[in-house]
Formats: C-alpha cells, sequence, structure tokens
C-alpha cells in the first residue's frame, strides 16, 4: 500500500515555500553523530515528545533521518542535501526535521528499518523516512541524490496539502496490520517443538550457505553471528560432518579474508562482495565483541589454536583501538578517514608500500597478503591471507622461520606507518554493546594468557553496574561525563547476559545484585501479556507488542533475557519470572518454524533450557 505513495508523489509537482522558526538542537550534542550536524541549515530537532508534539501542533509531517557516526553514505547525504540551503528551506519550512543517532534510539531505529523494508524491500542507512503527526510513518527511503530528495520534498508537500486527512488514514492503517503477536498460554515447551526447530534451523542453513565460499547468500556477506553461536552449540551436540565443514568455511573465510584487518586486528561490518575481499570499512564495537566470542567458542569446539588467536587479536584489538578515558569503550570507527577516503586508513599504494617496506619484507608481504596486481579498491590495496608461511616459504625459497620473521617486521612497519594516519572515532559508550563485550572478555580471561582480559572484564563490569547502571534506571549511552538516552531491551538484556558471564566467572557479589535487579526491570519494562517491546516510549505508533524477536546483527534480546533469566532459575534465583520466561520462549511457534535461521539464539534459548549446560 505505502510503496504506491512514493510512486505518486514524483509525479506531483512542488508547491511555494515559506519561512520556519526552528533552532537546530544538536549543537554539542554528546552524541559525535548528533552534534557533526549542529552546522548544517536544516534546524534538526531530537527526537521526544515535545518534538512529536510541535509536529501534531503544527499539522506538519516529521522528517526523520536515522544514521550513525562510520556510515559512509550518511556523511554523503550530509554533504550533498542536508547542507544545500534549498533543501534546507524546504525541510525547514514544511516539515520538522528530526535527527537520529541509530545507536541511541535503537528500538526506533529498528522499527523504521522493518517499515521501510516492507515498503520498499530494501533498508539501510541513511535511513529517511516520513511520519505523520500522530506518530505513523507514511513514506520512507534510504540515500537519495539531491536532486531526486528535492523533487520527492516538494512533490509530498503538495500531497500532504491536498490530501492530509486520507494519507494519514493510510498511515494510520498500515500501521495497525501488524497487531499479529501469537502468545502462549503456558509455559510447557514440548520436547518435539525444540528437537524439530533445531532440525529445521540446521535445514535452513544448507539452503543458505554458500558453501564455496562461505557466508549465507550470494551477495555481500555479513558474519551472522548469533547463528553462528547456535550452530557452534548445536555441532558440539550432534557432529553433523556437513554441518562442520559450513562452520569451518565460514570461521575461515572471516578470518583470512578481506572482512578481518591483518595488521591491526578486528573485523569490518560486511563484505560488499561474495568472497568475503572487500568490506565496508567501519569496524563496530558489537561485532568484534560477538566474533571474539564465536572465535573463542570455535577454538575449543574444534581444538582450534588459531582460532583463539583471532579471538586475542581482536579483543587486542578493542583494548587498544576502542578504548575511551573511562572503562567502558567507544561505538565504532568510522569507514571515512580524515581525508574523506572510505577505507583510506587500511590501504596501501604499491609506492608507499615500496618506500616502508624493504626488498625481502616487500617478497613476502605480497605473496601472503596479495598485495600486488591492480588493486580492486579505488585507492589501494587491502590486505588479505592468500598464502600460508610454509607455501610462501616454498615459493621465495626462503626458511619459514626467515618468512615468518620478515611478515612480522613487514607488519610492524606497516602499522608504524599506518599509525600517523588519522581515523574518526564515535567515542559515545553503548550499554548494550559493552554487555557484549563484558562476554567477550569473560572468554578471553578463561584463557590461559587471559589476566589482562580478566583486568578489563572487572573494569567494565563495574562500569556497567555502576555507571550506566544509577541505582533506578539502566542509561543507553554515555559520552565524556554525561549519561543519555533511554536504555532500551537490548541494553537489559546484553548488560544482564554480560554480567551473568561475569559473576559466573567471579561470584562478584555487587554485579551479581545488579543483574537481578536488572532483569526484573527487564519483564516489568518491555514484556506484557501483548508481547514484547523493545522500548518503553516509542513515541512511534508502529507495530505493537512482537510475540518473538528475531536475530539482527546481534542476538535477539527477548531471546537473551529468557535464557538468562532460566539459566538464574536453575540456580534458585528468580524463580517467580520462570513461568513467565517459559511463556514467552513458547510463543511465536508460527514464526519460529515458518523461518527458524532468523530465530536461531531463541531456539538456543530452547536448546539449553532442554540440556543446560
Amino acid at each position: 500500500m505505502l510503496r504506491s505513495i512514493l510512486c505518486l508523489l514524483l509525479l506531483l509537482g512542488s508547491s511555494p515555500l515559506t519561512a520556519a522558526s526552528l533552532v537546530n538542537q544538536l549543537r554539542h550534542h554528546t552524541s559525535p553523530y548528533l552534534a557533526m550536524h549542529a552546522d548544517d541549515p536544516v534546524q534538526w530537532q531530537e527526537w521526544n515528545a515535545a518534538t512529536v508534539a510541535r509536529a501534531k501542533r503544527e499539522g506538519k509531517l516529521l522528517f526523520v533521518s536515522s544514521g550513525y557516526f562510520s556510515c559512509h553514505w550518511c556523511h554523503v547525504m550530509q554533504r550533498e542535501s542536508y547542507r544545500n540551503q534549498a533543501i534546507a528551506r524546504i525541510l525547514n519550512t514544511h516539515f520538522i526535521p528530526v535527527k537520529v543517532d541509530r545507536e541511541v534510539h535503537a528500538a526506533l531505529d529498528a522499527r523504521l528499518i522493518d517499515f521501510v523494508e516492507r515498503t520498499q524491500g530494501y533498508s539501510g542507512w541513511p535511513l529517511n523516512v516520513f511520519v505523520t503527526p500522530d506518530g505513523y510513518p507514511l513514506v520512507g527511503m534510504v540515500y537519495l541524490p539531491p536532486d531526486s530528495f528535492q523533487k520527492v520534498l516538494e512533490n509530498l508537500v503538495a500531497q500532504w496539502q491536498q490530501k492530509q486527512g486520507e494519507l494519514a488514514g493510510i498511515a494510520q492503517q498500515a500501521g495497525r496490520e501488524l497487531q499479529n503477536a501469537v502468545m502462549a498460554k503456558d509455559g510447557n515447551v514440548a520436547d518435539w517443538l525444540i528437537r524439530d526447530l533445531a532440525d529445521k534451523m540446521v535445514t535452513q542453513t544448507y539452503s543458505l550457505a554458500d558453501e564455496m565460499q562461505g557466508g549465507f547468500g550470494n551477495q555481500n556477506k555479513f558474519p551472522s553471528v548469533p547463528q553462528l553461536l547456535v550452530l557452534l552449540q548445536r555441532y558440539a551436540q550432534h557432529k553433523d560432518p556437513r554441518l562442520k565443514k559450513i562452520l569451518l568455511l565460514n570461521l575461515d573465510q572471516m578470518a583470512t579474508q578481506g572482512l578481518r584487518d591483518h595488521l591491526g586486528g578486528g573485523f569490518f561490518r560486511y563484505s560488499v562482495d561474495p568472497g568475503w575481499q572487500i568490506p565496508h570499512f567501519e569496524k563496530m564495537l558489537y561485532d568484534n565483541a560477538l566474533l571474539a566470542e564465536v572465535y573463542f567458542r570455535a577454538a575449543g569446539v574444534f581444538a582450534r589454536p588459531d582460532y583463539a588467536l583471532v579471538a586475542r587479536e581482536t579483543l587486542d584489538f578493542v583494548l587498544r583501538d576502542m578504548a575511551t578515558a573511562h572503562a567502558g569503550y567507544a561505538t565504532s570507527l568510522s569507514a571515512v578517514d580524515d581525508k574523506g577516503i572510505e577505507g583510506g586508513y587500511y590501504l596501501w599504494e604499491a609506492d608507499e608500500l615500496r618506500q616502508v617496506l624493504n626488498k625481502d619484507e616487500l617478497a613476502v608481504a605480497n605473496l601472503v597478503w596479495a598485495l600486488e596486481g591492480p588493486a580492486d579498491i579505488e585507492h589501494g590495496q587491502h590486505l588479505v591471507l592468500a598464502t600460508d608461511i610454509p607455501m610462501a616459504a616454498q615459493l621465495l625459497k626462503m626458511t619459514p622461520g626467515r618468512v615468518e620473521t620478515l611478515l612480522a617486521s613487514a607488519r610492524s612497519k606497516l602499522l608504524q606507518a599506518r599509525s600517523k594516519r588519522r581515523l574518526p572515532k564515535d567515542s559515545k559508550r553503548i550499554a548494550a554493546w559493552n554487555g557484549l563485550l563484558l562476554s567477550a572478555l569473560v572468554e578471553g580471561a578463561k584463557q590461559d594468557d587471559g589476566e589482562r582480559y580478566r583486568l578489563a572484564a572487572q573494569r567494565l563490569a563495574d562500569e556497567l553496574a555502576g555507571v550506566f547502571w544509577d541505582g533506578k534506571r539502566l542509561w543507553r549511552a554515555a559520552g565524556a561525563n554525561k549519561r543519555f538516552g533511554e536504555a532500551g531491551l537490548e541494553d537489559y538484556a546484553y548488560v544482564s547476559r554480560g554480567l551473568l558471564h561475569w559473576t559466573l566467572l567471579t561470584r562478584d557479589e555487587k554485579s551479581s545484585a545488579v543483574l537481578t535487579t536488572l532483569i526484573e526491570q527487564a519483564w516489568q519494562r518491555f514484556y506484557s501479556p501483548q508481547g514484547w517491546n523493545p522500548a518503553e516510549n516509542m513515541l512511534l505508533r508502529y507495530g505493537a507488542g512482537q510475540d518473538v524477536i528475531p536475530d539482527g546483527p546481534m542476538p535477539s534480546p527477548s531471546a537473551v533475557l529468557i535464557d538468562v533469566t532460566l539459566t538464574l532459575s536453575r540456580q534458585g534465583r528468580l524463580s517467580r519470572y520462570r513461568e513467565q520466561a517459559l511463556q514467552a520462549m513458547n510463543s511465536g511457534q508460527p514464526s519460529l518454524l515458518a523461518d527458524p535461521f532468523w530465530f536461531a539464539t531463541h531456539i538456543g534459548a530452547m536448546l539449553r533450557y532442554r540440556q543446560p549446560g
């Protein structure tokens, strides 16, 4: 229904423009992403009740633009459109323009993403959605060139002036169509259902897996960490050889190809090609936390010490490059360097390599990291592992020890040269993502050389329990000395998960007490007989309670909360929430059975309930 609206807009003419009196609210904002929009001629407002009330009072559509600091196309659209005086005049006059940091308003962004995916068939960032004064999404889109974007704005002004009531009614009807949660009446989770879902998840894994290049699907490749964690759990119980092959291929491809930074450690968000060669160059805290945990677990399941090394190097990268002045860790490193080049921080020109490395180092680096030949990326070569040390030694007629020494020297020199470059960092700390990191640090602390991870975990647990938690509520984010943003379900769930893992390792009483309170509050704030709500004060009237929340790049927060609650109930704690957790686990069966791969964390919680440990 709504997809046709955008097509209609493009056929309509523009309307006269008049001045408006808005003031940009983003100057000196604690979010680096919002602060960078403070000098736009668009008079950006924050997403809050006052802004929505103003839209209702003035009868204007809200233009909600959601993005994040390390997003390349968000920077492009700012430069092309949001600093364009003509476009700004339209937005300021006829709309209430709202700029959202998706990492602060994660639940809002998720609902808007869902809306755009349903109406356009795709989504991404920058995410731009026009919302009625009553809070219902009307039309959404991603990046548009400035001419196209201006035409959409002008035509929507005319359409809203002529058919406001009709468009508001369409948006309201579409929002109500999503209220279809299927909630269980009891917590009797049948063994046959758990077995059936686990089997169907593996079968769907086979249908989606790229068994030649790794990953799932045949276009750009994401790590799919929630699925990998549960598939590792499944393989540990049922030694399926085909599943083993898929898991090893995925893990090897992510570790050796372009998704990973082979100089400094850590992973990029995804690759833009099916062979994992060319990454989208931003580095996110949540990805690196989750992937470190995946590789530690895979090292144990497959007896692969090289996987444990990947995990340690990933954590070392986080502790070094994503550290802040506080115990918590930064949100992301930008894909765009200080010269405005996407990936420029990580790429190497042939002349630069010859200047930095001596002849033997260059020969080894060219062979091991595939640096010879024409670059696949405009601004230089990106490192991938093309040859192992024994093969390189054979080809170069050197001893393996000599090749290893030269490679270490080349890495050291390239890192030193790269340290002179500059890469913008989003230094705000997000509760949920630091909760995921705490779980990864606990895995690291269990290793033989894990003392540095244990110390970092101790500091992080103290910050989560003593800074993000203020004694009454959890805060979503912190920057410098200020906390901001309302914590949502994922914050309570992931911080609880991290504190659970920490307390199982250390028996820390303070963390244990906060953990209990967080779980109690999460059930009270985000769950009802109508289902899950990802945030308390959404303001957006789209969708209702969800019976089961799917996995995204991060694990389903509802499944994580269920899992943590049932783990503690087995210890005799939080027993009054056990039945509620089981009812929630038993809900949403039609969705689970139809698409189990995308509900892997929920199924993993079921498997642990059936077979703890």
